[in-house]
């Protein structure tokens, strides 16, 4: 019993070491860039490997360069508009075609669900230029409906609620229906909140997707106060090639953001994950 004891704790502590180690590589990445953001060019680009911390002082004027380059409140308001609608559209549509094709029975149910596990399989790249042509001829280039416009309808997420909607029991719909709900009171009272956990799921993969999204916002959006985040680094990339300093120290501002939001829904993020059984 006692040799059983040790085992575990053994176990455990060497679990627990692999998850350390695992977390501090994680962050090195992190941490060099926020290391690499307040250093001169000379420092950023030198070889040395005991240069880990700047050695002429703390340079956060890099952070006020890039700042009075690019307006960042401008790229923060649009990310998270973005984000924003694309979230709200994508788990409104996704719920009400996941309930559809979860828990009715229709003509032509089998033949268009088909199409939206098609559409899941072709690479989003295709969709491009008809998406592009449809917003140039909606005239809703450099906004934020172009922006949102291709996460309105989302295959992943009605494939996602569909599922959420199966494992429900068929009793919870049949005493709602004995007691006189129709199929809107249904769907609005018994069945959507029971999926919340979908729902959120859906909403944490949309943010993050929206956020990293970077063709369609250079495509779709030309001009400076109409971009995003990630369109933004990629110019200033091009603005500042070899300034490692400022380069990073864009990426750091850039990150806030999704930051924060974290900080703020961190129990629904896990509850999210843990519930969906994906990862990010």
């Amino acid at each position: 019993m006692e040799s059983a004891r040790k085992r575990a704790r053994i176990n455990t502590i060497i679990i627990y070491v692999i998850l350390i180690i695992m977390a501090f590589i994680m962050l090195v990445p992190f941490v060099w860039m926020i290391l690499t953001a307040v250093k001169t060019n000379q420092e950023a680009i030198s070889v040395n490997p005991f240069y880990i911390f700047p050695q002429a002082g703390w340079h956060w004027e890099n952070f006020l360069t890039v700042w009075k380059s690019y307006n960042f409140l401008i790229l923060y308001k649009n990310t998270l508009l973005m984000i924003f609608f694309r979230v709200v559209a994508a788990c409104l549509t996704a719920t009400m075609a996941g309930y559809a094709f979860g828990r009715l029975n229709f003509r032509g149910k089998n033949f268009m669900f088909s199409l939206i596990l098609i559409q899941m399989m072709i690479p989003s790249q295709i969709f491009i230029i008809p998406q592009y042509l449809m917003v140039s001829k909606l005239g809703m280039l450099n906004t934020v409906a172009g922006l949102v416009f291709p996460g309105i309808v989302t295959a992943f997420g009605t494939y996602l609620l569909k599922t959420g909607y199966q494992g429900l029991p068929k009793d919870l719909e049949e005493a709602a229906s004995i007691d006189g709900c129709n199929i809107g009171q249904r769907f609005l009272r018994i069945m959507m909140p029971l999926t919340r956990s979908s729902m959120v799921s859906l909403g944490i993969f949309t943010a993050l997707f929206a956020f990293k999204d970077l063709m369609w916002p250079m495509i779709v959006c030309t001009r400076a106060e109409t971009t995003t985040l990630s369109a933004g680094l990629a110019k200033m990339q091009g603005q500042y090639g070899s300034d490692y300093p400022t380069m990073m120290a864009s990426a750091v501002l850039a990150i806030v953001p999704m930051i924060v939001i974290y900080v703020i829904f961190q129990k629904q993020f896990v509850e999210g994950i843990a519930t969906s059984g994906g990862k990010l």
